[in-house]
């Protein structure tokens, strides 16, 4: 799937006085909301929730829906009786979220018998590093090959 390095949709900002917050909305993107205290918080909050939600439909090989225009969206769907609500671009740069994602750190909890627990202690043996040696093992995957995807080398030896 050939994925674009920029997305720019139109969102919803508003402001919901029953709970003092500001909330952003995206009319292309069902279920990408999010919130802020201030307007400043919350579109700092709607290039996350955007680059997440984007990114997640990526991997999970979703078409992802074209933009509609400024000038077509009908802000009346969204506004209720007293709210004031504004349409605002909202861009993000998806290469460097797509890096952070595939390099961020993630908890697996694994069970051992306390037998050998002990013993790894006493050895002060690091598990994170023994389970990301043993699985890069098993799937014959080597040190230089990720760092070389890290780097952005072409060729994968």
């Amino acid at each position: 799937m050939n994925t674009p390095d920029r997305y720019r949709y139109p969102a919803v900002l508003g402001y919901d006085a029953s709970t003092n917050q500001y909330y952003v909305l995206w009319p292309d993107l069902p279920g990408c909301t999010t919130t802020g205290a201030t307007e400043d918080e919350a579109l700092e909050h709607a290039r996350e929730a955007m680059s997440l939600h984007l990114w997640g439909m990526e991997v999970d090989g979703d078409e992802i829906p074209a933009p509609t225009p400024l000038h077509r969206l009908d802000l009346g769907e969204y506004v209720e009786e007293g709210e004031k609500i504004v349409a605002v671009l909202v861009e993000v740069w998806m290469p460097s979220f797509r890096e952070r994602m595939e390099t961020k750190a993630v908890n697996r909890t694994v069970t051992l018998p306390g037998w050998l627990d002990s013993q790894a202690k006493r050895a002060a043996l690091n598990y994170s590093q023994i389970l990301q040696d043993g699985i890069m093992e098993r799937l014959k995957i080597s040190r230089k090959v990720v760092q070389r995807k890290k780097s952005g080398a072409k060729s994968l030896v």
